[in-house]
């Protein structure tokens, strides 16, 4: 069984005081696009470098959680899962390249900068060197402060001529994607396990929900998850797939709302009728132009569709009965807007009290009784279950939230409810790092 040496933690508080460093989708598909091996070693060091600082934060928050819940075996074993991972990344190999190494073309100013920059330390406009202006709009933090430009950012060399790069480097990427693919595999059943962890803290206090501070930090913990499977996931794509004119890796750059919301539909309305022993379900009725596209991952949009929907058939079948002969319509609606795609879940299954209203965004809130996690559960996402584990509507509102977007719950006790996804089309937001 792993354990955290003295030495361990050493590294691990010495990485934890890093900032973590956020990627926007954007910036993702326009690294990805025709990846030389010489880009996707670039990916690999960009990883070794950003996942340990994130792992480390989790494994130091992990070791530090409010009300004696960093005690709970399960939380420990997840812990020890981040710290092993992290050990393995810091202790990995680093490049060896042949004496005789690639010649490189002449480099020249970083063209990606260009529209940024304009003066040098002695303040004369020039273009190319290294002082830029933080952007008043967008990401900046609004007061146009100037930043310095690392050296090794501030010229950019051509590679795309280059052909034949050493072995020594797709050996390099290969094995550093076969490390990520393993950690990728250890950590699947990471929400499960926390969640066993969040019960064994409940039962221990006899408490019915959790407290505020817990419900943030089981926010920022999945958050962070989130972020570093879809970085891990988008490089191994990379370094795995076969090219495909649509695809970046896991980033679909046209992502057809209408079909992944279609197939989010028949899943959901299969596992209605399989929960129930029905023939037919409640109908879903959906409403989308069938050639809107945009930029996005589509197993996120489809896990957030997939769980709404699976709410919104168990609310429908549970306020007219399994028997009944007709079953109101849900409505999917889809609408493009100019910053956002937004879809919009309507069903009549009853609404929710506006007590309750709150209580739905916390995790571990369920309706349904007699609930628990079976110890060898290892898938890496509740998707088996008609409803129980009260993580669906949290998680689905953080994978919105990951790219920019959001997730809103409005109800009429009594009649029903109304959810809108809103998914940022504009693919420029960085992810939110807690």
């Amino acid at each position: 069984m792993f354990r955290i040496s003295s030495s361990l933690w050493e590294r691990i508080h010495h990485y934890a005081s890093f900032p973590q460093t956020g990627v926007s989708l954007q910036q993702m598909v326009l690294f990805g696009q025709n990846p030389s091996q010489g880009t996707l070693l670039r990916g690999s060091q960009f990883l070794l470098e950003e996942l340990p600082v994130r792992l480390a934060h989790r494994v130091k928050e992990l070791d530090q959680l409010p009300h004696n819940l960093s005690d709970m075996p399960s939380i420990n074993k997840v812990k020890n899962w981040y710290a092993q991972s992290f050990e393995e990344l810091i202790h990995f190999p680093p490049i060896r390249l042949p004496a005789d190494p690639v010649a490189l073309p002449e480099s020249y100013p970083n063209p990606s900068l260009h529209y940024q920059y304009y003066s040098d330390d002695y303040g004369t406009p020039q273009t190319g060197l290294g002082i830029v202006s933080t952007p008043k709009n967008g990401n900046g933090n609004g007061n146009g402060q100037k930043m310095r430009i690392p050296m090794e950012r501030r010229y950019y060399a051509n590679m795309s001529h280059v052909k034949d790069w050493p072995p020594e480097v797709r050996e390099y990427n290969r094995s550093f994607t076969k490390t990520l693919e393993a950690i990728k595999k250890r950590h699947d059943p990471t929400v499960t396990t926390v969640a066993q962890g969040v019960l064994e803290w409940k039962r221990s206090r006899n408490a019915r929900n959790i407290n505020l501070d817990v419900q943030h930090w089981l926010d920022r913990f999945y958050m962070s998850r989130i972020g570093i499977r879809f970085l891990i996931g988008q490089h191994i794509a990379l370094n795995t797939l076969q090219p495909h004119p649509d695809y970046v890796g896991i980033i679909c750059t046209r992502a057809n709302v209408h079909d992944i919301v279609h197939e989010a539909i028949e899943n959901a309305r299969f596992v209605c009728e399989e929960h129930y022993s029905m023939f037919k379900g409640p109908p879903v009725q959906l409403i989308c132009p069938k050639d809107l596209h945009f930029a996005y991952v589509p197993g996120h949009l489809s896990h957030i569709c997939f769980e709404l929907l699976k709410n919104s058939l168990r609310a429908v079948v549970e306020r007219f009965g399994p028997e009944a002969e007709h079953f109101p319509p849900i409505r999917v609606v889809v609408v493009e807007g100019k910053e956002d795609i937004t879809i919009k879940i309507s069903d009549e299954g009853g609404g929710i009290p506006r007590s309750a209203i709150p209580l739905i965004w916390t995790y571990m809130y369920t309706t349904m009784e007699g609930q628990n996690i079976d110890q060898d559960f290892t898938d890496s996402d509740f998707k088996a279950p008609m409803a129980g584990f009260g993580y669906g509507l949290p998680l689905s509102r953080l994978y919105a939230r990951y790219f920019g977007g959001d997730l809103r719950l409005i109800s009429m006790d009594g009649f029903g409810t109304d959810v809108y996804i809103h998914l940022n089309r504009l693919s420029s937001s960085r992810e939110p790092l807690p």
